[in-house]
């Protein structure tokens, strides 16, 4: 009785505290063009499907695989395909550096895939992923 008591009392305290982490948003908004907001948004949302892309490959031992997504997709050599020129003059320099930070990421995730070593290839991952959650916890668009 005392588990199921206090899995309803963990769920409670997680909707509340994100109700009112959402009324003291601190993180720093950037002022964006409607289409540009959009446009990013799309980017973020690909971003999240490409990391989805990765951990499967990786958890089937497709590391080769995993590698040829991140580059692709997230990669120094994706830039283009995201307009990144276009977006960073509207960000403030710290938001381009993460930016930066996290295509390079993905460019070392991608060279230690395919490599073949699975443990070395996560920890490169994280470095992806860290540096998206730091960008999130720091700005905002709307």
């Amino acid at each position: 009785m005392k588990k199921p008591l206090n899995i309803i009392i963990s769920i409670f305290l997680i909707f509340i505290s994100s109700i009112l982490s959402a009324e003291e948003d601190t993180r720093e908004k950037v002022e964006l063009p409607e289409m540009m907001q959009k446009h990013m948004m799309s980017n973020m949302r690909d971003h999240l499907v490409t990391i989805n892309e990765i951990l499967i490959n990786m958890s089937t031992g497709e590391l080769d695989k995993a590698g040829e997504v991140a580059e692709a997709r997230l990669g120094m050599s994706s830039l283009e395909s995201h307009h990144a020129s276009h977006m960073a003059k509207f960000m403030p320099k710290a938001m381009q550096e993460a930016g930066t930070n996290m295509h390079k990421a993905a460019s070392q995730f991608a060279l230690k895939a395919e490599e073949g070593d699975k443990a070395n290839a996560y920890i490169a991952l994280s470095k992806i992923t860290s540096t998206c959650v730091a960008c999130h916890a720091a700005y905002r668009i709307r």
